[in-house]
């Protein structure tokens, strides 16, 4: 009888047919070999199918649709089907080291945390120019940060399975599916984890900063941090965003008065970081200025639960 792998790697694919053999055989060559990869072929019109049936490593099940449905449904599927007791996620266009889910399975089955990503490489594919990403690592910053942003990589994303069949990605929030995912998890104590070591390059292109894309993004990510605050038991209204002086003290003291206590041991950076998206941040005169209110308002916010 097969044994059942410890590992699920879920991989998404979608006319990707210049990177995914890349992507598939950087998850074959993993240290880490008790896995089972799931590709999902979501209708791609150019040769993705072909290069997906290229490979016959008996460990990858190969779902091959002929409608394309979309990520979150190609998603959603393979969590349904992934056996292992982690799930470990990965984009068809991203590369993964080596050691990644050695390294990301260790933590894991260590029992103190529940979901593992880790610092990343950005390859800019309209440039060529590859750069180390801004991470933060610890669970408290994690979790406050997604009040304001996603700090966490999908393709660098690894989780115990039964997570991640409970939530699942939420089909009615496209464009920021994966923040509200971890939105989700976050309000429900799941505890989260950053390794600082680079184990995934993942790939830019320019159609994902297009103003059409951008516009999108920007009133799901307004509606995800709503959700977020209601979810941890914060008014909404205190959701981030730019605000004069009076209320911004207001709003900006607030929210961090709030995370800190949910979330004990919150960096002086991160406070920092969150209170930045309550303010105009132009270069100017006011700029020394600026920074010192920021770097009060968090040290104040850093003292509040020592």
């Amino acid at each position: 009888m097969k044994n059942t792998p410890l590992v699920s790697v879920l991989m998404p694919a979608y006319n990707s047919e210049l990177y995914i053999a890349e992507a598939i055989q950087s998850i074959l060559n993993q240290t880490y070999q008790n896995i089972e990869l799931i590709i999902f072929d979501d209708g791609s019109s150019d040769k993705t199918r072909q290069v997906i049936e290229g490979f016959t490593d008996s460990r990858i099940i190969k779902i091959l649709s002929d409608q394309n449905y979309g990520v979150v449904r190609a998603r959603n599927e393979m969590i349904d089907r992934a056996s292992g007791q982690y799930i470990a996620l990965m984009d068809a266009d991203d590369i993964a080291d080596p050691l990644r889910l050695e390294k990301q399975i260790s933590i894991l089955e260590s029992g103190q945390y529940d979901l593992c990503g880790s610092a990343q490489w950005v390859l800019d594919e309209g440039t060529g120019q590859i750069k180390k990403s801004k991470d933060k690592f610890s669970d408290a910053d994690l979790r406050a940060l997604l009040s304001v942003y996603c700090g966490l990589c999908n393709s660098a994303m690894t989780g115990k399975a039964e997570i991640f069949k409970r939530f699942k990605y939420d089909t009615s929030i496209l464009t920021s599916e994966d923040y509200y995912l971890w939105v989700q998890m976050a309000a429900a104590r799941s505890r989260f984890l950053n390794l600082p070591e680079r184990l995934i390059t993942y790939r830019r292109y320019p159609a994902q900063t297009s103003s059409v894309h951008l516009e999108k993004f920007k009133l799901t990510t307004i509606e995800v941090q709503k959700k977020y605050l209601e979810l941890l038991g914060i008014n909404p209204d205190f959701y981030p965003r730019h605000l004069p002086f009076k209320q911004r003290l207001v709003n900006g003291i607030g929210l961090l008065r709030e995370l800190n206590r949910r979330f004990p041991g919150v960096s002086l950076k991160a406070n920092a970081e969150i209170y930045a998206r309550f303010q105009y941040r132009r270069n100017g005169v006011y700029t020394p200025f600026t920074r010192l209110e920021r770097l009060l308002v968090a040290l104040w916010a850093s003292l509040l639960v020592s």
